[in-house]
């Protein structure tokens, strides 16, 4: 019933009023054919509520008195008699004040329903647009997040390393001025060049960590060769990358998200996983280009997804924000596989934006 409503509402009115004039046609002559000892005038409503719900009080309102006038003719043609005049008027006045009532009370509903669609409407567009703001925000958030860590990565690259490796020149100068004066002092200058040499090393690791090599540039393969390098000198844990053909996307937005995902995955099965080995897989399916983290941790806990940790939360945005699908899951034996697929019609609008920007 529903779907006949939505369809007839989607006529223009011509069609409806001349469907409305052929229910008469069609009621009045199965009532002239049935005589006019049967009481058939219930089924003239069906003309009526369709005239008043679909074109309006005035046109159910004709549509009431033709039906009045056809039941009353069709009884007169069937041979009806009455003692007087009064009765036939009586019955007719009677069915018309039933029709009206029935006619406003199907506007007073239709009213009510179009005013409720409508508030419905603007409620929907008002989320809608609160949605999209807020989706808007956190992506802004998430940007400027990413800029300020690329900033800082900088800074530490550009600014205290290369002070550090001015220090660790210095002192190198010195230890070998203190050696070619045979002083005892030169033993300790020599572990001095070596802290600060290590404290270089720290350095471009928190840089890199912060912001890795430039992804839309050298593309996103080293950024994930060299991801895999450091994890593996970091924690001594074996760390590897897999890539059977090299993928490149242009977009700076995608391939940050794919790589920050790949990092918190990291760092989840190192800190919460204890796993030994991960491996780092980046791939080309038949729709969608495939990011998956496997490691052979203690697993992911039963709990996990129910709990919705806030890793697992920034990952799944992360995903979300640039088009890809997130999928965590327990390995049968032991491990976690992390997977995030980004399809290819998302992977193009990338390619696109990125060949814009």
């Amino acid at each position: 019933m529903t779907a006949w409503i939505k369809r007839l509402e989607n006529w223009s009115q011509p069609p409806l009023m001349m469907t409305s004039l052929g229910l008469v046609a069609a009621v009045g002559t199965v009532d002239y054919f049935t005589g006019y000892a049967i009481f058939f005038s219930a089924f003239y409503l069906i003309p009526v509520a369709l005239a008043a719900w679909f074109v309006g009080g005035a046109f159910g309102s004709v549509i009431s008195i033709l039906s009045v006038a056809v039941w009353l003719v069709g009884d007169f043609a069937a041979g009806a008699n009455y003692s007087n005049w009064f009765v036939p008027i009586w019955n007719g006045a009677i069915a018309l004040m039933v029709y009206f009532v029935v006619v406003k009370t199907l506007v007073n509903l239709r009213k009510s329903h179009q005013e409720l669609e409508e508030r419905v409407r603007q409620r929907t567009a008002a989320l809608t647009s609160e949605i999209q703001e807020r989706t808007r925000l956190e992506k802004e958030l998430l940007e400027i997040s990413e800029r300020e860590q690329r900033q800082i990565g900088h800074d530490l690259h550009d600014g205290l390393g290369q002070h550090l490796t001015a220090t660790a020149f210095a002192s190198q100068v010195l230890t070998e001025q203190l050696e070619n004066q045979s002083l005892p002092e030169s033993a300790a200058a020599k572990n001095l060049v070596k802290l600060v040499e290590e404290a270089i090393l720290l350095t471009r690791a928190f840089a890199r960590g912060l912001h890795p090599v430039e992804i839309a540039d050298e593309g996103l393969m080293d950024g994930f060769q060299e991801l895999a390098r450091n994890i593996s000198e970091r924690f001594k844990v074996g760390c590897e990358f897999e890539c059977r053909e090299p993928l490149r996307l242009p977009d700076t937005t995608a391939s940050t998200q794919l790589y920050r995902i790949a990092q918190e995955a990291i760092t989840n099965a190192i800190k919460h996983g204890k796993a030994r080995h991960i491996t780092i897989r980046f791939e080309k399916t038949e729709n969608a280009i495939t990011l998956t983290v496997t490691d052979d941790g203690i697993g992911l806990p039963e709990n996990a997804h129910n709990g919705q940790g806030m890793g697992l939360r920034i990952m799944a945005y992360r995903a979300n924000m640039v088009g890809a699908t997130f999928n965590i899951e327990r390995l049968p034996e032991s491990g976690t596989r992390v997977t995030c697929k980004l399809p290819f019609n998302h992977a193009a609008d990338a390619e696109t934006h990125g060949a814009k920007n």
